[in-house]
């Protein structure tokens, strides 16, 4: 799923895996995996929707499988498995559904329940979309890059090139935001570097390079001009979702 939703955009054989996974779990009672297959299904459908256009009518089905999953979590005491369902249900309200409100108390939730057993992707993306929500909706850019760098971090750890240039890409945008024009210029630079060697191509592709441009033709920091965070929003910064998945 990670290869369709960096690369190719053919999620059919992911998808024919997880209904193939979920229909054994039901008939072998195995709520654990159950579960899981339910979760990553809802996130595929996410993938889906991104690729399209988000849509507000993409959300239900994706709400169903999150819920589905959560409530069989809650059952069996998986804490990691219930943080990336809070987090599903946090995704579908902020990036389809635009509502904040509903989407940050659920991202909160999802962090506490993170704690000391989440996955490193996992808990990067909550991250991620915390800080979003500081550079967004708050106005509060040292806040946001706090986030942003622990994304970032735990990004560098997992070791996948197809999720370390998305932290790098947010960092960048939010030194752009704060007017700190050379630190934009080469936290962007890398980004755009990063994206070319992991091969990454479809959704979100091509923003570092434009965010780049911004930086590089921005005044220098302290003269009239420069950017702040009111001129606008970080594109990769405000989340599209790409979280963990086979």
């Amino acid at each position: 799923m990670t290869e369709a939703a960096f690369r190719t955009d053919d999620y059919a054989p992911a998808e024919a895996l997880l209904r193939a996974a979920l229909d054994r779990a039901v008939r072998e009672g195995d709520r654990r995996c159950e579960a899981a297959a339910l979760d990553r299904l809802g996130m595929l459908t996410h993938f889906r929707a991104l690729h399209r256009g988000t849509r507000s009518e993409d959300a239900p089905a994706e709400l169903a499988l999150f819920e589905q999953a959560l409530a069989i979590r809650r059952e069996i005491g998986d804490r990691a498995g219930i943080a990336q369902s809070l987090f599903g249900l946090g995704l579908v309200h902020q990036v389809l559904l635009r509502d904040w409100e509903t989407a940050m108390p659920l991202f909160r939730q999802a962090l506490a329940a993170a704690d000391g057993v989440a996955d490193d992707i996992t808990l990067s993306e909550i991250h991620r979309h915390i800080g979003s929500f500081h550079a967004v909706v708050e106005n509060d850019l040292d806040v946001a890059r706090r986030h942003f760098q622990l994304s970032a971090d735990l990004r560098e750890r997992h070791g996948d090139p197809r999720w370390i240039q998305g932290g790098t890409l947010a960092l960048g945008q939010t030194e752009v935001l704060a007017g700190r024009r050379a630190e934009a210029i080469r936290l962007l630079r890398l980004a755009v570097e990063q994206e070319r060697a992991a091969g990454i191509r479809g959704h979100g592709a091509g923003q570092a390079a434009e965010w780049l441009v911004r930086a590089e033709t921005s005044p220098p920091e302290g003269q009239p001009g420069a950017d702040s965070a009111e001129s606008s929003r970080p594109g990769g910064a405000s989340g599209d979702g790409r979280t963990s998945g086979g």
